[in-house]
Parts: structure tokens; sequence; C-alpha cells
């Protein structure tokens, strides 16, 4: 079993992608319960070629999370970021979609398999899937074209009006239902807005569970747009995806980057479309709290403050369970 963090408050983390690994990575040295709710759309690179070959859900963000709430020796970790770049059949696959495939195969169910690997890892808190089932997600662009599959969404280099999923009634895991009613907290982003995070709250049940909540709602907005996806996005930009999706203004809180982005790096993302992401305040004043704070770190890339963010986090849920 996975290290639940007994009388600790519980926070419910969904979205996907490497936003997500990163934020997690400092929120699990918090004195807290988490479960990771992870999305189930991906179907690009080695994630998609075992989506399609063993008809199962895709497992790359599903290892990213296990990897970063893992209580094991770097070198383990290493193992499982793993890219083979040589071996026909293996070039490109991960070893630890690989290990999770194995898993799924051995215990037949890829639910029971994120379940071992969470406890030969020593995982602190819990990673479920979204759903038992891989799902495909569709794009409806402001012209009226459909794109269909989340690797082909942001090639396709329009504006996005909405995104759903087929099957549109996938059923979520009971676990993740349980978390989410038991749940102090409730946390969303950073990642992809369209491809990471809203695909969690297009399962049906999940998302009337996440209204249902007296949790605290938090949202993380990312550092940066992304092209194809959030070009030229505010702050209030990704809360209206959301709001325009779901029928309502979800979050309470909503933490974001005031920190300025040294020029240099802005050029070398303004190279690949991407763009800081405007604090438009006005926009959010009496609808969401906001806090904002310099929560960005660069090396090779542009990433979350783990430390800075995860103390914003905990103080907000902190508190909140302490009223």
């Amino acid at each position: 079993m996975a290290k639940e963090q007994i009388g600790h408050p519980r926070i419910v983390v969904m979205g996907g992608g490497t936003g997500l690994s990163v934020m997690l990575r400092g929120l699990k040295e918090k004195p807290l319960d988490i479960t990771a709710i992870v999305t189930v759309a991906d179907d690009g690179g080695s994630s998609g070629i075992l989506r399609s070959e063993l008809q199962m859900p895709p497992p790359g963000d599903i290892r990213n999370v296990l990897t970063a709430m893992a209580d094991v020796e770097p070198l383990m970790a290493q193992i499982m970021k793993y890219r083979f770049s040589a071996g026909e059949g293996l070039a490109g696959h991960s070893l630890g979609n690989l290990i999770l495939a194995a898993l799924t195969d051995i215990s037949g169910d890829f639910v029971t398999a994120v379940r071992e690997l969470s406890r030969l890892f020593a995982v602190r808190g819990r990673v479920l899937p979204a759903a038992g089932e891989a799902v495909v997600l569709h794009a409806e662009m402001a012209d009226g074209t459909i794109i269909t599959g989340e690797s082909k969404i942001p090639e396709a280099g329009g504006k996005i009006k909405r995104v759903f999923l087929d099957p549109p009634d996938v059923e979520p895991l009971p676990e993740a239902l349980e978390a989410i009613a038991q749940a102090d907290a409730i946390l969303l982003g950073p990642g992809s807005l369209y491809t990471s995070i809203l695909p969690n709250l297009l399962v049906p049940k999940l998302a009337e569970a996440v209204v249902a909540s007296k949790a605290i709602k938090i949202f993380v907005c990312n550092v940066m747009t992304q092209p194809g996806e959030t070009d030229d996005y505010t702050v209030s930009d990704h809360l209206q995806a959301v709001y325009d999706h779901i029928g309502l203004n979800l979050f309470d809180y909503v933490i974001v980057n005031d920190g300025d982005i040294p020029e240099q790096v802005q050029i070398k993302y303004a190279e690949k479309g991407a763009r800081p992401v405007q604090l438009d305040r006005e926009a959010l004043d009496g609808r969401y709290k906001v806090i904002a704070d310099k929560l960005v770190l660069f090396k090779t890339y542009l990433r979350h403050d783990t430390n800075k963010l995860s103390h914003h986090i905990y103080q907000l849920v902190e508190n909140w369970t302490s009223r």
C-alpha cells in the first residue's frame, strides 16, 4: 500500500503532464495526505504506442506522478524515467512505461498495476487514473473543425473552442470519487489546460463530485502560454476556459507567478511561440482570491519553484482546515 498520511489534511490534486509532477515533488514533503488523480487521454509517444498495441490506458503521466511522489533512491527514479534511444521496437519507450505495461499484463488490470507500483515505490499518498480505461480527447476549434487525439490538438494551430471526451460518459474510479468527497482541498494545475487539466473535469461524475465538495478549491496557473492551446491567454482566460466547460466559477483561490522572467529566457520561449501568462487582476477581482508571488526557476526550462509553490498551497490548506 502507498503511504497514507494519517491525520493530515487531505488534498486531491488533478491534472497531468510535467507541471503536475514538478509541483508534487515539493508538495509531498508537506504534512498532507495527497491523492493525485491523473488524466488518461494521452495518445502520443511511448504512451500512445502502448495504449494502441496493448489496449491499456496511457501510462506516461501516471509514471511521472508515481516517480515524483515516490520515496526511493535517485537512481531508481532515473531508471523509471530512462528512455531507450536505440533498439528496434524499444527506441522512444520509457522503461517506466514498460514496467507499468508489464504489471498491467501480470495483474490483468491497469488500476491494480498502478497500486502495486505505488507500493513498491513507497509512494507518499495515492496515485489514481481519472478512469480505468483510456479515453479519446477531441477538440472543437473556433472554425468548427474537430481535431481528434490529445497529441494532435496543439498541432492544429487554431483557437480551441472546447474539448470533449469519447466515450462522454466514462466512469471514474470509485476511489477517486471517495477521495474528492473526503478532501479538505482540491487543486488543479499546473499543466496543459485543454489536454491535461480539463480532461479530468470532463469525466462527468468527477466534475460533479468536485462541484459538490465543500473543500477549498485552488487553481495553479501556468507560467507560460502553450503554443496551439493557450496562445496569448491571460490568467483570467485560463479560468474562463474552465468556466465555459463546467458552467461555474469553480475555484476559491488562484496561485499565479508575478515574478519577472529574464529577457533571454523570454526570447528562447518566444522562438517556440510561448509567452509569459499575464496576470490581469482586474478581471479576477470579486471572483477569485489571488495569491501572487515569484514562483519560477530557470535551469534548462522554466519550472515552478516547488518549495515556494508548495508553501503557499500548504498555508491555504492549513488555514482552511483550522477555521
